[in-house]
């Protein structure tokens, strides 16, 4: 699950110098070092410059005057033939192996965008079982055909497993809060209610016997859930648990040694802004610094300023501590390094596969939408995962691009849509 949110309360300050960076980073200590190998949390790997590549082109279509609310109403077309697409052998098999591990789940769940039911998904799901990996591109072109949604245009960032430091218990130096979701947070399906409003959720809290939305970020870092929410952890850096939030999962590297693993639990239910466009918008970022790593960079280097910006964005992210494998999509199942991406389940059915052909190389071949995330909405829209570690970080931190995408559905979809099956 990928939401924005932010962990710094006003209790950590103590420990802050006064600022958002804690004292050891304040004073240039190097950061906390993992006792087993000594081996220090890199926050500074700079982002990776991008492999242009040029897109190929959707079929072009009339602009709707009124923009589409699900897949099916935005429209499909058909696409190119999948054994025509510049898919290589080793993303044809991270493919497979990531479409193995939703496709069950796929055939019990409710597809909000519209084109798919779950029976259609049964015949590709029982020969993905046994189907050999080094064959994984002729699994796809026998059970699936491209589909265009709307348009076709598609804008993908990155996201990945961030590691920052972090303690299971608060002690100088890691005094940012990692919470536990609320027992007062209470969502609620309004499609219960209401057939238009079938698949919209809130979340909030009773006071007395009022409905309430629930705390804002502001309200948390001013102590709002102090004593009444469980700590599962103390991060040592605001900057970097604000971003660990934005992947909506990660690593803690323990002081003692080890790794402590969280993933998301919930949220908050307010509105997410995106500070990377509003910070855009006010002209604080300078030209090519608008990346995770030029956001972190005016973050740190204006503290007050940067604290009331990421106040801005209401969201706030619980967590939990993961003990399997993972990290864990929206499906509530491990999502695979360079073959999940998150996408809207209103206009992308969770555990289709997707072919993006975008202006960044890194970025284009076989994925399979297996997240969601708060700033992932509309047709087209897609984030790619990109693991754990440096390289990760480096990709996914700059991973901004547009060009063309198409779901792979299964056999037969399109003249269903159409009514011509």
């Amino acid at each position: 699950m990928r939401i924005w949110g932010v962990a710094a309360l006003a209790v950590m300050l103590s420990g802050c110098s006064g600022g958002i960076v804690p004292a050891y980073i304040d004073r240039g200590a190097p950061p906390p070092r993992e006792a087993a190998d000594d081996r220090p949390v890199n926050n500074n790997v700079p982002v990776r410059q991008p492999i242009q590549a040029t897109p190929m082109a959707p079929v072009a279509v009339a602009t709707p005057a009124t923009p589409a609310t699900t897949g099916v109403k935005a429209g499909v077309l058909a696409g190119p033939a999948i054994n025509s697409l510049d898919i290589s052998p080793t993303m044809a098999s991270r493919a497979l192996t990531a479409y193995r591990l939703s496709c069950t789940a796929m055939q019990k769940r409710t597809d909000l965008s519209g084109l798919t039911r779950g029976s259609d998904w049964a015949e590709s799901c029982t020969a993905a079982a046994n189907w050999p990996a080094r064959d994984a591109l002729s699994f796809f072109t026998t059970y699936f055909e491209t589909v265009q949604v709307g348009d076709g245009k598609a804008h993908s960032t990155g996201y990945y497993e961030p590691e920052i430091s972090g303690s299971r218990t608060r002690r100088p130096g890691y005094e940012v809060p990692v919470y536990a979701k609320p027992s007062d947070l209470v969502e609620i399906d309004l499609g219960q209610f209401s057939e238009a409003l079938k698949g919209k959720r809130i979340r909030g809290r009773y006071e007395g016997r009022d409905f309430v939305p629930y705390y804002e970020r502001s309200e948390i870092e001013a102590g709002a859930l102090n004593g009444k929410v469980p700590v599962i952890a103390w991060a040592a850096d605001p900057v970097e648990m604000f971003f660990l939030e934005v992947q909506g999962s990660g690593r803690l590297r323990l002081p003692e040694g080890g790794v402590m693993r969280i993933g998301f639990a919930g949220q908050n239910g307010r509105d997410y802004t995106g500070i990377g466009k509003l910070m855009r918008d006010r002209n604080l970022l300078a030209p090519g610094q608008a990346s995770m790593q030029g956001i972190m960079k005016y973050l740190r280097d204006n503290p007050v300023e940067g604290r009331a910006i990421m106040n801005e964005n209401k969201s706030y992210v619980f967590f939990r501590e993961l003990t399997g494998a993972g990290p864990l999509g929206a499906m509530g199942l491990p999502v695979v390094a360079q073959a999940s991406v998150a996408a809207d389940p209103m206009f992308t059915p969770l555990g289709a596969p997707v072919f993006l052909s975008m202006d960044r190389a890194e970025a284009n071949g076989l994925w399979v939408a297996q997240d969601v995330g708060g700033a992932i909405k509309g047709s087209n829209r897609f984030d790619t995962f990109w693991g754990a570690g440096d390289d990760a970080r480096a990709i996914a931190g700059g991973m901004n691009t547009r060009g063309t995408a198409w779901l792979l559905l299964p056999v037969g979809t399109i003249a269903r849509l159409n009514g011509t099956r």
